[in-house]
């Protein structure tokens, strides 16, 4: 029996992504460049015989902001059941690949940047020299002011995570493992928070910093 797991995309291109501005809370399209780049990604990892395997999707999570629900449908996964945020199911049942449900969730909006929405890193550690401050600004350990710190961070993620481990991969192990349930679980999101869940996944403190590099429309796989 294969170990489920779960993927990990971040949304594809918009305009603050292209120029390194910090987009939490903002409400942005994908560029025209994004939208092409998420479908060949779609095109080239979504199948029965590719990398994700809509027939063992278990479930789907998104986060609420516009970016991530469109790079979403963008992947052509086949949903059975329409997107919590649309009237009605974009695809004909000939195309339904996936049985896999649909929760848009808080958990896993991007890091709320507070002060810093819409700037880039260089500008928020040239503001911060301005103010006097002498150690360099970085977000895995000083946060965000008005925002979120990382411990906000670290609880809605370990919110997350657990309620993945405990609806969907505990039955693939122990006593009562079920050899015939799917397992794969998918997340659609963000920079930060991604890299951020990446780094829970394995129990690792955010202040460590992360390892994974994930640009826009980029994929990780976690077990």
């Amino acid at each position: 029996m294969a170990v489920p797991r779960v993927f990990i995309i971040r949304h594809g291109e918009t305009e603050w992504s292209l120029n390194g501005r910090h987009t939490g809370t903002t409400e942005l399209q994908l560029t025209e460049n994004g939208e092409k780049r998420i479908r060949a990604t779609g095109s080239a990892l979504v199948g029965e015989d590719r990398l994700i395997r809509p027939s063992n999707l278990a479930y789907i999570y998104v986060s609420p902001r516009r970016r991530a629900q469109r790079t979403l449908e963008l992947l052509g996964l086949g949903c059975r059941e329409k997107f919590p945020w649309n009237s009605e199911r974009q695809h004909g049942e000939e195309d339904v690949r996936t049985e896999a449900k649909v929760e848009v969730t808080q958990d896993i909006r991007e890091w709320d940047y507070g002060n810093y929405e819409g700037l880039t890193s260089a500008q928020i550690r040239a503001e911060l020299r301005e103010r006097g401050g002498n150690e360099p600004w970085d977000i895995w350990k000083h946060g965000c002011p008005g925002g979120e710190s990382p411990a906000d961070v670290t609880q809605r993620v370990d919110r997350l995570i657990t309620d993945i481990r405990q609806r969907f991969h505990s039955r693939h192990f122990g006593e009562s493992k079920d050899a015939n349930s799917t397992g794969d679980v998918l997340v659609v999101a963000h920079g930060h928070i991604l890299r951020a869940f990446a780094m829970r996944w394995v129990g690792k403190p955010l202040e460590d910093g992360p390892n994974l590099i994930l640009e826009a429309g980029g994929v990780g796989t976690l077990r």
